[in-house]
């Protein structure tokens, strides 16, 4: 497989990961995410933005998030977030904190 045909299957297999996580699973929430995975939504519009700013692309982390989450932060956590239960609180307190 020759460098561009793979970047384009890596990328494709990106946007169908955010596709899942923003279209078909709004009810996974980040917590559960960190505490299972240990990596969210959060995190993959992170690495986003780092990858616009090692190319020379400036992208702050809201930028980032709103390229990701095809939103503001405010209009996710408005439309699908729900408190995190105790447990999962302090399941990521035990791995994150």
């Amino acid at each position: 497989m020759d460098d561009q045909t793979r970047i384009e299957i890596e990328a494709a297999a990106f946007r169908r990961l955010q596709k899942h996580l923003m279209e078909d699973r709004t009810d996974a929430q980040n917590i559960d995410m960190m505490n299972l995975a240990g990596f969210c939504r959060n995190c993959l519009a992170r690495w986003y933005q780092e990858a616009a700013n090692e190319r020379g692309i400036p992208m702050t982390k809201d930028e980032g998030r709103e390229a990701f989450y095809g939103m503001t932060m405010a209009e996710w956590k408005a439309n699908y977030q729900t408190e995190a239960s105790a447990e999962a609180k302090e399941a990521f307190k035990d791995s994150h904190g």
